[in-house]
């Protein structure tokens, strides 16, 4: 794959299942041991359709294309929204690191803006970002409804999703296939200082950074104050957080969504090494799947066809997310501590950009369509989502 590693410089040290299900894709308005999964070993052979990752990526005309996009659009990126001053009914607006959300009745407007976190706070922002996270959730909703319901109701705007209102859990569902990761809370960073028993899970001796792990792992977190704060199982039911039989039925959805999703991923030529998720509780006690799946921001994807001979090497595995942007952060600053962090270098905000954009592309097989700009965004998503409202009333 190395037409890949060309059209993704500075690479750092990653079957469309069809469904006759409800799509909520945009442009429509109706709409065992401890957390150890049981399920098949994820074999890392990568399927004959890898060509057709080979062929996007090497495509430099497209590379090109989508930049000039993105450089054009660095001073209109949707950093804040106030649909709560401009669509009628709508209350309480939450400002989330990505996401803002409105009360709207029995629903919730989700609005993903372009604001990229990391280390628990706000990066940058990144252009066409809220609509390629927007997009990409919406995708693997529909596909996996074979797995669980989930509260999505419509997806009236490239940005937005209106969704069931429902208690949710406290809790996030991190689920992991691999010991890496940059942060203090990732598997790999207590993994090397000594820890072998991380929130439930006991970890063998002798692991590396970035090897697969024997079984898919669940490593929950709870929100604190201004941080995620990792749990264990026990703990969660002991503090009253879930039930033993919410938890069960959750986190048995969470193993099988990540499975299928390393499934998906890896028949595109991708590797699915971590991801999260979040889950609630609706009117009717159904428990569904909510916030994002399988995005770039929620989860970390590898090339697959490098990664075995990268990882013999001693190598970092080439990515498909922020990760690159998390270690640029990390050499350049105290990103938990320092109270002002420098600016994120523009060819850094861009490359992020293409490289949301080319795994949306590689994973749903469809091309990203680029936002008309004559109409400003929060205009635009204004007036869809009072139409919007407007049908459900």
């Amino acid at each position: 794959m190395a037409a890949l590693s060309q059209s993704l410089p500075a690479l750092n040290p990653s079957k469309t299942l069809s469904s006759n299900k409800t799509s909520f894709l945009p442009s429509t308005v109706k709409f065992r041991s401890k957390n150890h999964s049981n399920t098949t070993p994820l074999i890392l052979t990568v399927s004959s359709t890898h060509n057709s990752l080979d062929a996007l990526a090497s495509s430099s005309l497209r590379r090109e294309d989508v930049l000039s996009n993105v450089r054009d659009s660095l001073s209109s990126c949707l950093s804040e929204t106030y649909l709560d001053r401009t669509v009628p009914g709508l209350q309480s607006k939450t400002r989330g690191k990505v996401r803002d959300i409105y009360e709207s009745g029995d629903y919730l407007v989700l609005v993903t803006t372009d604001r990229q976190s990391a280390f628990d706070r706000v990066l940058a922002s990144i252009p066409f970002k809220g609509q390629v996270l927007n997009e990409t959730s919406l995708w693997w909703f529909n596909q996996t409804q074979h797995i669980t319901q989930n509260a999505v109701v419509s997806a009236p705007d490239k940005n937005v999703t209106i969704a069931k209102k429902c208690s949710v859990f406290p809790v996030e569902f991190v689920v992991r296939g691999f010991v890496t990761g940059s942060t203090d809370t990732s598997l790999w960073t207590v993994y090397n200082k000594g820890v072998r028993c991380y929130c439930g899970n006991i970890l063998p001796e002798g692991l590396v950074k970035n090897q697969k792990l024997p079984a898919n792992i669940i490593t929950p977190t709870t929100k604190a104050v201004d941080h995620d704060v990792p749990i264990a199982p026990e703990e969660i039911v002991e503090q009253g957080l879930m039930t033993q039989s919410d938890y069960d039925e959750a986190s048995s959805k969470a193993l099988s969504l990540f499975e299928y999703g390393q499934r998906v991923a890896l028949e595109h030529g991708l590797l699915l090494v971590d991801t999260k998720y979040e889950f609630g509780k609706g009117s009717d006690g159904t428990v569904l799947l909510i916030d994002e799946v399988h995005t770039p921001d929620s989860s970390r994807y590898w090339i697959a066809d490098s990664y075995k001979e990268r990882f013999q090497n001693g190598l970092e595995p080439e990515n498909v997310d922020k990760e690159f942007l998390r270690l640029w952060f990390k050499d350049h600053c105290n990103p938990y501590e320092d109270e002002v962090l420098p600016d994120a270098p523009e060819d850094l905000v861009c490359e992020l950009a293409w490289r949301y954009i080319f795994l949306f592309e590689t994973i749903t097989k469809s091309k990203f369509e680029m936002p008309e700009m004559q109409e400003p965004i929060h205009e635009r998503i204004s007036r869809n989502v009072s139409q919007a409202l407007s049908c459900l009333q």
